[in-house]
């Protein structure tokens, strides 16, 4: 299981989850988010990152000079299409920074279904996504809402790798492990405020996620037996 940590606004925020082994970090680039940043900010955030984690870069229905001009400041990596843009729009946008892509899809669990989401998913796959982001719907806001994703609406035979967001946090992480997902992604949930984040729950959550990796901290040194 792989974890997108997303929302930094703080360098030592950054500092912190590159110490946690987080495999991507998300950096919003959408004025109307209190964890917006500046290209300028991004710079200096995206610099603290080491080979090997992923940038990536939120938009929101971002013309394509801005985002010309955002691929031609911030050395990200992946693209996170997160407004009302169709698959077409997201390949063309994509190509022109030539940048691999993901799309979150906001889902209504009032009027979406298995069926209706898992189309959405193939026109995406179709255009050349490289995973899909299911998130909860929200009428007014593009994600960060912290409202919970309806996890009956996750396909099990889904033709792109599936991150999971919307409500996620350390004590309820644990009981993804069991569905048809790639990933996950926080943002709310490791927060003491919006944009800043808390030490202490980024690592209790990594903790929740990526037990394997941790379930040794706490085992003794071999004692040594003289025969």
């Amino acid at each position: 299981m792989h974890v997108k940590f997303c929302g930094f606004t703080q360098l030592d925020d950054i500092k912190a989850a590159v110490k946690l082994n987080a495999d991507a970090i998300g950096l919003v680039f959408y004025p109307p988010s209190p964890r917006a940043v500046t290209i300028e900010q991004g710079q200096i955030l995206s610099a603290a990152v080491p080979a090997f984690i992923s940038v990536v870069a939120l938009v929101v229905n971002m013309p394509e000079d801005e985002l010309i001009e955002l691929a031609d400041n911030i050395p990200f990596d992946i693209i996170q299409f997160h407004g009302d843009e169709t698959p077409e729009q997201c390949r063309q946008l994509a190509s022109s920074v030539n940048k691999r892509w993901i799309k979150a899809l906001r889902v209504n669990a009032e009027q979406d279904t298995l069926d209706s989401v898992k189309m959405q998913i193939d026109n995406f796959a179709t255009a050349g996504a490289s995973s899909i982001l299911l998130d909860a719907y929200h009428q007014h806001k593009y994600g960060g809402t912290g409202a919970r994703f309806d996890w009956s609406l996750i396909p099990s035979d889904s033709s792109l790798p599936i991150i999971l967001a919307g409500g996620l946090d350390a004590d309820n992480v644990a009981a993804t492990i069991e569905l048809p997902i790639y990933a996950v992604d926080v943002s709310g949930g490791i927060e003491v405020d919006k944009g800043k984040k808390d030490s202490a729950k980024m690592r209790a959550f990594m903790k929740a996620v990526k037990r394997d990796r941790w379930q040794n901290e706490t085992l003794s040194e071999p004692s040594n037996i003289n025969s």
